[in-house]
């Protein structure tokens, strides 16, 4: 009898176990089941909510959590963007946290390594949804990939006293820093149950994505969330300014309140409240520059100017892969003409501004690269250079430093001679969807491939079948061209013009130089 009644047991537990036991294609998360698919070798789930919707009386606040869920959520279309100017390609909506994964693994047993993507666009454009950012290349290099949405623009970085004071911690403003946050925080508890491994979590990003992911580096909030860091054209050192430039994008809490006081009664509103009112298509600007839709150094999400944090050794102190391409210049200088150079530089630098133009020096009649290389400095170089020397002072993680450089070689008669690389040509090298009949662009791109997937699985970009690639430091200033078809080993570019460009930046956080800036 009680042999029989084992047996009934141990069948019992057989069917529940059947009955419990998920295909690949779906998996629990907190929340509840989700259903993805598989193609080519992996599961791809699109479209998992990380946080509840921030519409309504969550319009301006925290991230709060993804409601749970009955039955089985289909996850397999992006959900739309966030709010903005552009068009993205899955749509937009102010309901727009959500994430996206695709995995090698079929089952919860393994253990792999995490990369996780935070698109640019200015702050103030993206999506998830992009071509260029797709996946699945990248995840069969044995990585779990996800991307994960942020709010942008005023939806995402409004910042307005009334805002403040219905704060707990009397801040407003950078709630799409901790919608990063908060899909960092969903990836801890979750990953593995996609065969994740929450202890192997590496944050990547480009342009307003690097920039992110330098923040990341610096909010206590973020601490323990991630294992390691890869900014592409990213950092975020420079001083708070009331009228900002690129590298010097950030404002204080009060400047920023009082932006959102004026882009309040811009939209007729009396208050928050009645802003809350308002339909999310009439709170999006019309064009690029949008005042206030920039993170900000609150006290609290970005405790301080960056770079005194990594002076004092104040920061998430992971091994960081960092760099910019050679030509981000070509993306944000304007000037036609060497006059034109001359009078926006006087304008922004100053006292600086001589010893500067004798620095990053124009032509007698066209503004060549070694003039357009002070805006890719100012917003990119400096910002990474600072990064890269501060850290392998003050940390004790490992620094990689690297200088995307992937460009025909225009003839003299063409328009686009002397260009290099301009400014977000690196994110479809990164994801390895360059064009298959270029060999050189392949064979960089299975390089870098091989780079950052190698970074997330070690902490080191080091392997088999890449060049080797020395850490970063004062005493071995050593970065990787990547170049292709095979990178290689130099020095810092414009090193010498970066000095002249640290003595501004320094002076800029004196008491002179504070003063000056208003």
């Amino acid at each position: 009898m009680k042999t029989l009644i084992y047996s009934i047991a141990i069948l019992f537990a057989l069917i529940m176990n059947a009955c419990t036991t998920l295909p690949p294609e779906q998996v629990k998360v907190e929340q509840g089941i989700v259903q993805g698919t598989i193609d080519d070798g992996l599961r791809i789930f699109k479209g998992i909510p990380f946080a509840a919707p921030p519409v309504g009386d969550l319009r301006w606040k925290a991230p709060q959590p993804a409601e749970k869920w009955d039955g089985i959520k289909q996850t397999t279309e992006f959900a739309p963007a966030p709010m903005q100017g552009g068009n993205p390609p899955s749509g937009k909506s102010e309901d727009c946290l959500y994430l996206n994964i695709w995995t090698p693994t079929m089952s919860a047993k393994e253990k792999m390594p995490v990369l996780v993507w935070i698109y640019g666009g200015g702050f103030s454009f993206g999506s998830t949804s992009e071509p260029v950012s797709d996946g699945a290349e990248l995840a069969k290099e044995g990585v779990i990939l996800v991307s994960i949405a942020y709010r942008v623009g005023q939806l995402g970085f409004l910042a307005h006293p009334e805002l403040s004071a219905e704060n707990s911690n009397n801040v407003s403003g950078n709630y799409g820093i901790l919608d990063q946050i908060a899909g960092l925080e969903w990836i801890q508890k979750n990953i593995a149950a996609f065969g994740g491994d929450p202890e192997k979590v590496t944050i990547f990003g480009e342009s307003a994505g690097g920039i992110s992911v330098s923040m990341l580096c610096a909010s206590p909030l973020a601490k323990g969330l991630f294992h390691g860091a890869i900014s592409q054209s990213g950092g975020s050192f420079g001083p708070t300014r009331p009228t900002t430039y690129p590298g010097e994008n950030m404002k204080t809490l009060k400047q920023a309140e009082l932006d959102g006081e004026a882009y309040t009664k811009e939209r007729n509103a009396l208050s928050i409240a009645e802003l809350r009112e308002l339909d999310a298509e009439k709170l999006i600007p019309a064009g690029w520059t949008m005042p206030g839709a920039w993170p900000i150094v609150d006290g609290y999400v970005i405790p301080d100017d960056q770079h005194k944090m990594y002076e004092a050794g104040n920061y998430n102190d992971v091994p960081v892969l960092i760099g910019y391409n050679s030509d981000e210049g070509a993306s944000f200088s304007r000037e036609k003409t060497p006059e034109e150079y001359y009078a926006g530089v006087k304008a922004r630098y100053g006292k600086f501004a001589d010893d500067l133009i004798k620095a990053y020096p124009a032509g007698e009649t066209t503004v060549l690269k070694t003039a357009r290389d002070l805006a890719r400095d100012a917003a990119f170089g400096w910002q990474t250079w600072s990064w890269a020397k501060l850290q392998s002072k003050t940390g004790k993680s490992e620094v990689y430093y690297y200088y995307f450089d992937q460009h025909p070689d225009f003839p003299e008669d063409s328009p686009r001679y002397g260009y290099g690389s301009p400014h977000g040509q690196d994110v479809a090298y990164v994801f390895m969807h360059v064009n298959p009949d270029n060999d050189s662009d392949v064979a960089l791109s299975e390089a870098i491939g091989t780079y950052w997937t190698n970074f997330a699985k070690y902490g080191n970009p080091n392997g088999e079948g890449v060049p080797v690639w020395p850490t970063f430091s004062d005493e071995n200033p050593e970065v990787m061209y990547l170049t292709g078809p095979t990178p290689f080993l130099g020095s810092v570019p414009s090193a010498e013009s970066l000095e002249v460009l640290d003595d501004y930046f320094e002076w800029r956080r004196t008491p002179e130089g504070t003063e000056w800036a208003k």
